[in-house]
Parts: C-alpha cells; sequence; structure tokens
C-alpha cells in the first residue's frame, strides 16, 4: 500500500489504496443515458409508465415524488423531488462516476462503462433525489458471491456504528478485527479481487474523506448482487413510489428476491443505512429543507408554515403572508395552484422556473 499505516479501527486515506480510480464525466454520463434509451428495457419502461398512471396526489408538496406528467419518456420530462431542498428538477442532470477497481481489470484493458450502464436507472433516480451532494457517484467493483456480500454488508455496518469517528469499547475492537480477519481469509481462498483490506480501505476513505450520500459495491459475479449502503435515512427512497421497482434481471421467470442491484424497494426497512457520525470535522448534518423550487434561489421556507395554504395571489399560486424571518429565510411561499408540487418565495422566481416546471406541471390526481 501506499505512505501511511493501514488498520481496521484506525483512519484510512485513499492516497493508500492500490485500487485503480476510474473516472466517467458528465459526458460519459450522457452517452451511457442515451444508449440506455435506445435500448429501453421493458420492466423501467412499464414501471415508469405505471408511475405515469398513477399520477400525484394533492398533498405531495413535502413527500418524496416521481412525476413524468407530460412529454415522451426522455429524462428531462421526468421530474423527481429532492430529499434535500424539496425542489422538483428533472432526471436529466447528469453526475461525475468514480469506479474502483483492481489492476487486473485495467491490465484486460476492460471499460467501466458496462459497470455504471447496468445500473443507470437506479442511478439516474438516486441523483435526482439529491439537489445538493451527489455530483459524484462512487463505485467499488468485487467479485464477490451473494454470501460474501452480505457479509461485507454486515461488517460495514458494524464498523461505523460501533468505530466512525468515536473511541471504540475494547470489546467491540476484537469483534471488529476478528470479522476483519475472517473476511480477509475468505475472499483470500475463494481469491476474490480485489482483496478484502483493499475494499474495506477504500469504502472508509471515501466515507471519511468524500462524505457521499451512498456508495455502491458492485459485484460481476452472476450469481451475487450489488449493495446500495445508504449514509443517512433521508436518503433512502420512499416505499410507497419504489415498492414495485424493478429488480433489474433480465430473466423475466425470476422472482423478487433476484436482484442486480438491491435497490430498497420496502423504504428504509428493507435498505442498508449506515450509522455515520456527522457535525464538525465530520461534515455537516443532514437537516431537510424546503426551499423555493428555482434552482439559483437560496431561499428556504420556515417549518412552522409549511401546512398552510391561503389566499390566491395573481400569478396564479396560492400564498400566506409573504414575512421574512431574521434569518432570512421565508415564512411561508407560492405554491403553483395547479399542481401543487411546487412552492416559491416570489412570483419573480416562479415565472423564471417556468421554462422548466411547464413540462411536469398537471393538476393533480384528485382534482
Amino acid at each position: 500500500m501506499g505512505a501511511g499505516h493501514y488498520s481496521a479501527l484506525s483512519q484510512p486515506a485513499l492516497e493508500m489504496s492500490e485500487l485503480v480510480c476510474k473516472t466517467l464525466d458528465h459526458d460519459a454520463t450522457d452517452i451511457l443515458i442515451d444508449k440506455w434509451l435506445e435500448h429501453r428495457n421493458d420492466a423501467y419502461w412499464e414501471w415508469f409508465q405505471n408511475i405515469r398512471q398513477r399520477k400525484h396526489a394533492a398533498n405531495t408538496l413535502k413527500r418524496q415524488v416521481i412525476a413524468w406528467n407530460k412529454g415522451d419518456f426522455v429524462p428531462e420530462n421526468i421530474f423527481c423531488r429532492t430529499v434535500d431542498t424539496s425542489r422538483l428538477i428533472p432526471l436529466d442532470r447528469t453526475w461525475t462516476t468514480h469506479v474502483y477497481h483492481h489492476r487486473s481489470m485495467q491490465d484486460r484493458k476492460l471499460s467501466m462503462m458496462p459497470v455504471v450502464f447496468t445500473m443507470l436507472p437506479e442511478l439516474m433516480i438516486l441523483r435526482g433525489m439529491h439537489d445538493h451532494g451527489c455530483d459524484d457517484v462512487y463505485i467499488i467493483v468485487t467479485d464477490v458471491k451473494k454470501q460474501e456480500m452480505d457479509d461485507i454488508t454486515d461488517y460495514f455496518k458494524l464498523v461505523c456504528r460501533y468505530a466512525y469517528g468515536k473511541k471504540c469499547k475494547p470489546s467491540r475492537e476484537c469483534q471488529i478485527q476478528y470479522e476483519h480477519m475472517r473476511l480477509t481469509h475468505t475472499l483470500l481462498r475463494q481469491r476474490r479481487t480485489p482483496c478484502f483490506p483493499q475494499i474495506d480501505l477504500a469504502f472508509r476513505a471515501i466515507l471519511y474523506e468524500k462524505r457521499p450520500p451512498f456508495i455502491i459495491l458492485f459485484s460481476h459475479q452472476t450469481t451475487s448482487y450489488s449493495q446500495i449502503l445508504f449514509t443517512h435515512s433521508l436518503f433512502v427512497p420512499a416505499e410507497d413510489i419504489f415498492y414495485d421497482f424493478p429488480s433489474g434481471c433480465p430473466n423475466p421467470c425470476c422472482n423478487d428476491d433476484c436482484e442486480m442491484i438491491r435497490f430498497p424497494r420496502r423504504g428504509v426497512e428493507g435498505a442498508v443505512i449506515l450509522s455515520v457520525k456527522r457535525g464538525g470535522k465530520y461534515g455537516k448534518r443532514v437537516r431537510a429543507k424546503e426551499m423555493c423550487n428555482w434552482v439559483d434561489c437560496p431561499v428556504s421556507f420556515s417549518e412552522d408554515t409549511r401546512q398552510g395554504d391561503g389566499e390566491t395571489s395573481s400569478e396564479g399560486s396560492q400564498s400566506n403572508s409573504n414575512r421574512e424571518c431574521s434569518n432570512g429565510s421565508i415564512k411561508s411561499g407560492l405554491v403553483c395552484s395547479k399542481c401543487r408540487l411546487v412552492k416559491y418565495c416570489s412570483p419573480e422566481h416562479q415565472k423564471k422556473d417556468w421554462e422548466e416546471h411547464r413540462r411536469v406541471c398537471a393538476k393533480p390526481a384528485s382534482a
């Protein structure tokens, strides 16, 4: 390994890793999205069609929502509520993917684009759920089998719960070191690449240095699955929307337990959520805001008036009084009177956002 000392209980650095990092930029993501649309998977296509037929309810101003109300099946016409700012933003925003893999894959000149392509719809949705902090997606490529992936997942849950940013009790230290040794020997016997210490080092270094909303452990074993590990419950897709999300398996005879990527269709209950400490040197604490839907506006609305609706304004919105708080936030905002999906701080910002919002603005199902 590179400079520095690695152990199961010390904070690692990415510069210590021997894994090769292949970065796929926004242009590469655009190419993959175009390719995915060209070779459309019927299962995902049917799921998005069902989303369109369900339509949104009138009370979804603060809840997670996927809305495809108008136009063809393209990302710019499908909108997602962001979990951090409550904005309704199209899925056409791209991202940079950092794929960490063993050097043997580079020696064989294997491309990392198929890795991203196999989970592209999941990545589009997870990216769309975040207004901030998701411009970079991190994937660690392995060749572990299903039981090994289960054991590695349990190990990271254990480490984050008892040793991430805190002093570990001696009994927990022994447990972590034992599990680390067991997994190291298991993957070594099976000749897995990368070895477990390299997976552990890269994974925990990304958590410490990058603080992403999620990390993906990818397995190219046909009998395994790829795991999404979230760093906060707020980042998990809602069960009432994604309960019937496709498993990703191309075999129509497979059941729901056959998954290429373990997407949390049961919400928080079925998600892997790591107990990651936040605040101070560990990054900003996770707090959901309700912000003006115009993407360039910094205004957020106060918690105590999110419920209110008042008189109809002259700009086709509904509003309470539009008073400013001492902290710069606004007590209430203008709610789009047609779709009731978005809120604005002023008529001016509603007009600026209209060119984008018009692609999703439609009356709710109860109207």
